[in-house]
């Protein structure tokens, strides 16, 4: 067991909690607390109770062994009590404190279960013989505690592994991703093959996908990826309900709720889907820089792309596909960065966080929190890097609005400095060495705007902003300087 211990001076009750998340016990014995009251009244000295900094309570240090001791400080009225402050190092403090409540009075079966299963529950990746050697118990007894809460793991980490082998992410990288060794990996993607099989023969039977994919703990996409494969992209949009768009105005009022999470700014998966068939073909590797919700992922599930998606927010169990990373535009090359020694996409689908729009549901690390000019910049030096660091064949697709500042603003006095609109990602686009092909009308909803504000805006001939557009753009051909 390692760790490392601090003596410390005594430190205030009022700093001391008892988390019950890693307290082995099911309740605190009131008879015993009372007994180390009286011996605190006739000045018995006991040992410091052992507590660790709370993760979650700045100033603030939580009970790892010692809780009836605190209780009775609490009884007697003590305004402090003397602890030794405990860094873990790493190990589940739950086990910790179990392992220290093995003494006078040992753990009752129930709470020992219970200790075990939470355990398990907090850190997967324990082995029953680590979790028994704590708590007092066999491996044997440990696996018996644990199977059904085992076995619900494994079916979640062949549900992660199946959907990123799907969108062809690498082995190296799904097995990094989840924390998982290449043995570990291969035993799981020979399984791939026979999960599908109850899901296929419940649709057989005339289960629709959304009543397959409760049944089976698999996302609505996933499934699509299965019944679709190999079809065509016609036929896939027709199976997803999807009218395909022949011409270069693409409205679409409401999201598909199958694909992607809610999510600020969240775009239509039919939007997506309209950009796949143009421009990628089924197989082609594409890259969303800055995820979110998932759309793109998802989409590219349904009609048989792979993908490989980058976001500054981490959700390792609800979406695994998509890799924490923070776009530091100091970077010049692609080995510098999480892509290195990775394939370069054919197809970079980029939808930023809009300026100022939602920045406050944004993290704060988020570049639409960014002043205008700086914003630019970021976006320049983006468009620069992959110009850089892609195929010549790379096509890029940049999904945005015009952003005026409108609120409560008349459109004649409206300043220019004051917006960022088509023409300046354009302006940018070309500066950073790509040529521009395609613009797309894929106007935002009206309906957001209700009768009253829009009765409002009128009177006060405020111009609102449904303007949303796809530049899709190819890489410039590079000129040999003179």
């Amino acid at each position: 067991m390692n760790t490392h211990r601090k003596v410390s001076d005594k430190v205030a009750i009022s700093d001391v909690t008892l988390d019950e998340s890693i307290y082995p016990r099911e309740k605190i014995d009131h008879k015993r607390v009372s007994i180390f009251a009286e011996n605190l009244r006739e000045n018995v000295k006991f040992d410091p109770i052992v507590v660790q900094i709370h993760p979650k309570k700045k100033g603030k240090y939580r009970i790892l062994d010692g809780a009836h001791r605190w209780n009775a400080h609490k009884e007697v009225g003590l305004t402090d009590i003397q602890v030794i402050i405990l860094d873990l190092e790493g190990m589940e403090p739950l086990l910790y404190a179990a392992k220290m409540a093995i003494g006078p009075k040992q753990l009752t079966e129930n709470e020992t279960r219970s200790t075990a299963r939470r355990a398990f529950q907090n850190n997967s990746r324990l082995t029953s013989s680590e979790i028994g050697r704590l708590i007092g118990r066999s491996r044997q007894a440990i696996d018996n505690y644990i199977a059904d809460l085992r076995a619900v793991r494994q079916i979640k980490l062949d549900l992660k592994i199946w959907r990123m082998n799907r969108l062809g992410i690498p082995q190296e990288r799904i097995a990094m991703r989840l924390g998982e060794t290449r043995n570990i990996l291969r035993n799981h993607l020979v399984k791939m093959p026979i999960m599908a099989k109850s899901p296929n023969s419940d649709l057989s039977s005339g289960l629709t996908i959304p009543q397959v994919a409760v049944k089976h703990g698999w996302s609505e996409p996933m499934l699509w990826s299965l019944v679709l494969k190999g079809k065509s992209d016609q036929t896939r949009f027709k199976n997803l309900g999807w009218g395909l768009r022949t011409w270069d105005l693409w409205n679409f009022n409401d999201c598909d709720p199958r694909f992607g999470d809610e999510w600020p700014g969240r775009i239509p998966a039919q939007m997506i889907g309209h950009i796949l068939f143009y421009f990628s073909s089924p197989g082609d590797l594409i890259f969303d820089p800055m995820a979110g919700g998932g759309v793109t992922a998802d989409t590219c599930l349904a009609l048989g792309r792979r993908c490989w998606s980058l976001d500054m927010e981490d959700r390792a169990d609800s979406r695994p596909e998509i890799e924490p990373y923070h776009w530091n535009m100091t970077i010049k090359n692609w080995e510098d960065t999480i892509l290195a020694g990775r394939e370069k996409p054919d197809l970079i689908i980029f939808d930023p966080p809009y300026f100022q729009k939602k920045a406050a549901s944004y993290g704060e690390n988020s570049i639409a929190r960014l002043p205008r000019l700086e914003y630019l910049h970021f976006l320049e030096n983006f468009f620069r890097f992959f110009k850089k660091n892609t195929k010549k064949t790379t096509r890029f697709a940049l999904i945005n609005s015009d952003w005026r500042d409108f609120q409560s603003c008349p459109a004649l006095k409206e300043e220019a400095q004051n917006a960022i609109l088509l023409t300046d990602y354009y302006k940018i686009l070309e500066t950073a060495g790509w040529e521009l092909t395609h613009i797309i009308q894929a106007p935002l909803s009206s309906e957001r705007f209700n009768a009253i504000t829009v009765s409002a805006m009128q009177e006060k001939k405020i111009l609102g902003v449904t303007s949303r557009y796809i530049l899709l753009l190819k890489q410039k051909p590079d000129i040999d300087k003179k």
